[in-house]
């Protein structure tokens, strides 16, 4: 086929042999896959790569206009053994300037020195920033916040609580997110609705709907079922096979077969249908610069999003025309050592953007980095304040959105000030939100192909906000 890098005779000999140890259901459904493969022009994909920890918003996006430059360094700088102020772009390794973006008169800003590749993805119009996006319920001002008169989002400043919140829109303990909420709506496009939300992460609430069930991969492919998987004895066929296979005589017994069936056939069929590693297929990321080893490393990030490329290189076997993928790049809770930690993790994030940019667009008879959308994540943002040698939890933060589709080299939203003491901070310089998660999300939504009707359905806080497209999608 066009769009994938391997035979589809190797896949159609998966299915028929699949067919042959009476997983038919899935496999068969040829009509389907070929109906949703001749609309594979439409094909999205939305990748939200999630930043745990809570990624230090100020040392990623810099404000570098005088004001902003010296209340950033007044505030970060606890002397020489505890500074997390980064140097300026004049000095070697300094901060990589992106300019003047257009929404933001008079101010000036930079890029992480480890964030190269991603400013030659501003540079090119492919990547935009959007300001201070973090969890609300409705619009909220810092004399509301400090007075608890209006609606305040359940749990601030703890992780679980605001990845939750972030993921789902919903306190800890929800059990859909809004990438799985979103596949809900548009999962009868796809001819397998198992491969629409999948997490190469672990699990992850984000990828769950209310009627899907998220699908979980690793880098060596679908995650087998235990002790069901593969020969018993290294001799003979698995003998609890023809057992699930059988007819039940209860309704327990046939719902378990049922199940069991499911997963088997849909784990042959994804490790069918995605693309090899390495040779022939998609390629390995090579490592990256590691600051801290000064030397190469492997990327754990890279390798996820190899994984998410992978499967995106079988989305016309699979007939799919939505999907939305899960990653997470961890570490980001700073509180020491900060500016070490916190350089080694823009060099893996940068890396591994700019491998799956680039992994996308070598993909061949395909227009993926149109396509494909990378958007950022994370609990929440930090304090501007050092502790001494970091940060600590705050909330607003910047994000960035990547792809084709984007309309790049801009910043969304307006861009806070940097300083203790103002309208936005709610202390020691963690910033009050300006712009929702759910307004985040809907935007990325619209473009995905969502209708503002059903908007609502996946965002339940968005009624309160007056704007639903903050317009840096095309």
């Amino acid at each position: 086929m066009p769009n994938s890098p391997f035979p589809r005779r190797d896949f159609l000999r998966a299915i028929a042999a699949l067919a042959g140890s009476g997983a038919a259901p899935l496999a068969l459904n040829l009509a389907a896959i070929n109906a949703a493969a001749a609309a594979n022009g439409d094909y999205k994909a939305l990748v939200c790569l999630f930043l745990q920890g809570g990624n230090d918003h100020y040392n990623t996006v810099l404000a570098c206009d005088t004001n902003s430059w010296r209340a950033y360094q007044t505030a970060r700088d606890s002397g020489d053994n505890g500074s997390i102020v980064l140097p300026p772009s004049e000095m070697a390794g300094g901060v990589l300037p992106i300019g003047a973006a257009t929404r933001q008169a008079g101010r000036w800003f930079a890029l992480h020195p480890q964030l190269g590749p991603i400013k030659a993805l501003f540079d090119s119009y492919r990547a935009a920033i959007v300001a201070n996006v973090g969890t609300l319920i409705a619009p909220l001002s810092k004399a509301e916040y400090l007075n608890r008169s209006a609606a305040v989002p359940p749990k601030l400043f703890s992780h679980n609580d605001q990845q939750s919140m972030w993921q789902s829109c919903q306190p800890e303990g929800a059990r859909d997110g809004w990438g799985g909420r979103l596949g809900d709506l548009l999962a009868a496009g796809n001819a397998t609705a198992s491969f629409t939300c999948i997490s190469a992460a672990g699990n992850a609430v984000f990828a769950s709907g209310r009627t899907l069930s998220q699908y979980q991969i690793t880098e060596a492919g679908a995650l087998p079922v235990e002790r069901l998987d593969g020969m018993l004895f290294d001799n003979s066929r698995h003998p609890l096979r023809a057992i699930i296979a059988s007819p039940q005589g209860n309704l327990l017994g046939q719902q378990h077969s049922a199940l069991v069936r499911r997963a088997l056939d849909t784990q042959q069929l994804m490790n069918a249908a995605m693309a090899p590693a390495g040779s022939g297929g998609v390629p390995h990321p090579p490592p990256y610069h590691s600051p801290a080893a000064n030397a190469p490393r492997a990327n754990p990030l890279a390798l996820q999003l190899q994984t998410v490329a992978r499967i995106i290189a079988g989305r016309t076997l699979l007939g799919m025309r939505r999907q939305i993928f899960f990653v997470s790049l961890g570490g980001f809770d700073t509180h020491d050592y900060q500016r070490g930690k916190h350089t080694e993790l823009m060099a893996r994030l940068a890396h591994g953007i700019a491998y799956f940019d680039r992994t996308l667009a070598n993909l061949r008879g395909s227009n993926l980095q149109q396509q494909v959308t990378l958007f950022t994540a994370s609990d929440f943002g930090r304090t501007l304040s050092s502790n001494g040698d970091g940060t600590d939890h705050g909330w607003g933060s910047h994000h960035f959105v990547i792809g084709g589709a984007v309309k790049g080299h801009d910043i969304y939203g307006a861009f806070p000030p940097v300083g203790l003491g103002h309208e936005l901070d709610v202390g020691q310089g963690a910033l009050l939100p300006q712009i929702a998660v759910e307004q985040y999300g809907a935007t990325l939504a619209s473009w995905f192909g969502v209708p503002s009707s059903q908007l609502g359905e996946v965002f339940p806080n968005l009624r309160h906000f007056d704007t639903r497209n903050l317009g840096f999608m095309s």
